[in-house]
């Protein structure tokens, strides 16, 4: 695959603003049509009406447990089926980091493992948030997902800081056979670049559009 004639289809659009309107889910699927995005990501609250919008031309995500991932597993169990139940073909859940941190890793587990139950075949990433976490945290945390059937493992929200070529390095050594979603802090065509060939499978980010433009404006121009 050539990562610069197919960008868009690695991108998963993304608003989960706790401040997202509905015109802005609105604005957010309009883009996703426009430019062929992979996806949109959206609370689960906006799911059905982002399934709506999409028509099934693009995927739609829902997050759960966002952003802090600390929810009890039940709650995020019933995210997870609501969400469903409007749609959502894949699931981002936020790891219980309380968890691990702890070192209840049967915990840990069973919280990824019921969710996954919950989606029902729908593809699961669990996001680790790295930022958060020390380089044996991450690898913990990977071997844990894996092991809990979840299909993708997720850098960060991007709220407590960017994903970084380190972090997929880290990952993809501990579990070779997982998808990898970069996100966090991916706001241009250059760094999204460097994550797909850094093994990205996927880029979470709210700036889809300007990643895009920019890709197009570099063919224009000779470096």
């Amino acid at each position: 695959m050539v990562v610069n004639e197919n960008l868009a289809k690695f991108i998963d659009h993304t608003n989960v603003s706790p401040n997202s309107t509905e015109k802005d889910i609105e604005r957010l699927c309009k883009e996703a049509l426009r430019y062929n995005f992979n996806s949109v990501c959206v609370p689960v609250i906006w799911v059905e009406k982002a399934k709506e919008l999409v028509k099934n031309k693009v995927k739609v995500i829902a997050v759960v447990g966002f952003p802090f991932g600390f929810n009890p597993t039940q709650s995020k169990v019933v995210e997870t089926k609501i969400a469903v139940e409007n749609g959502a073909d894949e699931i981002d859940m936020v790891l219980n980091r309380c968890w691990l941190k702890s070192k209840k890793y049967e915990l840990v587990e069973n919280d990824i493992r019921e969710v996954v139950k919950a989606a029902k075949g729908r593809g699961v990433k669990v996001i680790l948030e790295t930022p958060d976490l020390s380089e044996e945290e991450v690898k913990k945390a990977c071997l844990i997902a894996k092991k809990a059937g979840a299909e993708f493992i997720k850098t960060c929200t991007g709220l407590r800081g960017g994903v970084k070529l380190r972090d997929l390095e880290i990952i993809k050594k501990v579990v070779p056979g997982m998808k990898i979603k970069a996100s966090g802090g991916i706001r241009d065509y250059k760094k999204a670049l460097k994550l797909i060939k850094a093994g990205a499978s996927r880029i979470g980010s709210s700036s889809g559009v300007k990643i895009i433009k920019g890709l197009k404006v570099s063919k224009k121009v000779k470096y």
